[in-house]
């Protein structure tokens, strides 16, 4: 079993379909992956690939509950109300979302913390849009137990046998 971390630029489109900036031709891995869930066009940071499709959907399907964080920068200074609602969840339109924890970043003005344990489609620039905020930059760092950390953008690296070790035993 492979599963890497890749830190996803902005631009790169996380399907394994022949078209231009892929997810698959920019890991350029000597292995055929796939990348478990998305990370939409303009977002950047942590997404795991994989060679192994059954661990997938336990991965990402949000009937399991397992968080993903992200860190999002706004167009606007926070408001207390603003993260109280994003926690609460947001009608999106086609959806309400789940509860979550929304919280400022310290020593910043734009910058928010939130961890969610579903992924509907631009979910979080749609609740931000929602409540009148722009999100200028996001970024995931956490998927389950793998961080982000100091991996620079465009690389990847190999899961440790203890991280895929709890990995594993997280969605067992």
């Amino acid at each position: 079993m492979i599963i890497i971390a890749y830190n996803k630029p902005p631009g790169i489109v996380c399907t394994t379909e022949k078209v231009d900036g892929n997810i698959v031709d920019a890991v350029r891995h000597p292995q055929s992956l796939i990348p478990i869930g998305r990370l939409d066009k303009d977002s950047e940071g942590l997404i795991l690939l994989t060679d192994t499709g059954s661990i997938i959907n336990k991965i990402i399907n949000p009937d399991f509950g397992h968080d993903k964080e992200y860190e999002v920068t706004v167009n606007l200074p926070l408001r207390n109300r603003f993260l109280k609602e994003m926690s609460a969840g947001v009608n999106i339109g086609d959806a309400i979302t789940l509860p979550c924890k929304a919280i400022a970043v310290p020593n910043t003005r734009r910058s928010f913390r939130i961890i969610l344990q579903q992924g509907l489609n631009r979910q979080i620039r749609r609740m931000c849009t929602k409540l009148g905020y722009q999100v200028i930059k996001l970024q995931r760092v956490r998927v389950l137990n793998i961080h982000l950390g100091k991996l620079k953008l465009g690389e990847w690296r190999q899961l440790t046998e203890a991280e895929v070790s709890e990995l594993l035993q997280l969605i067992a």
